[in-house]
């Protein structure tokens, strides 16, 4: 601080250096605040919305079998049994007339035409016999039974 006496009066005057932070600093290091909070912004949007995906599934329980071959092909259609006798397919419940008519226009296009069934163990073998005939009459060439590897030998 500056005491200054101007006519009879005195004064008192601040005097600010300026110090320019440039020249100071070794390294030039960038600011990592705003990252960190886009970071945190992101981590809590993820989990908030990830509370809300629900997968719908067919809860269906598969039979064993000590023998068979993995197969994974989405272009394969795939037809649902559950215990009560229930046709799924495209993960909607559908009446035996409406899978025939379905599975007779999407196997048209199809190069391979398989069908494969995944059933409960404990649906009606006739249901199951009543799949299969209708996907025989759809144009199935082949027919799939989807099991689980029983892994006890």
């Amino acid at each position: 601080m500056k005491i200054r006496v101007i006519d009879g009066q005195v004064t008192t005057a601040k005097v600010l250096f300026m110090q320019f932070e440039g020249y100071r600093r070794s390294s030039h290091v960038p600011n990592l605040t705003p990252l960190i909070d886009i970071v945190f912004l992101l981590l809590v949007f993820f989990m908030l919305t990830s509370h809300f995906v629900r997968e719908d599934s067919i809860d269906i329980e598969l039979p064993e079998a000590e023998t068979g071959e993995f197969k994974d092909n989405d272009k394969i259609l795939q037809v649902v049994i559950k215990s009560n006798g229930v046709f799924f397919y495209a993960d909607k419940e559908i009446s035996p007339e409406e899978l025939e008519t379905v599975l007779t226009s999407d196997l048209l296009n199809k190069k391979d035409k398989i069908i494969q069934i995944k059933g409960d163990r404990s649906a009606n073998l006739g249901k199951t016999v009543e799949l299969i005939d209708l996907s025989r009459k759809a144009g199935a060439q082949g027919i799939d039974i989807i099991t689980l590897k029983n892994s006890q030998k």
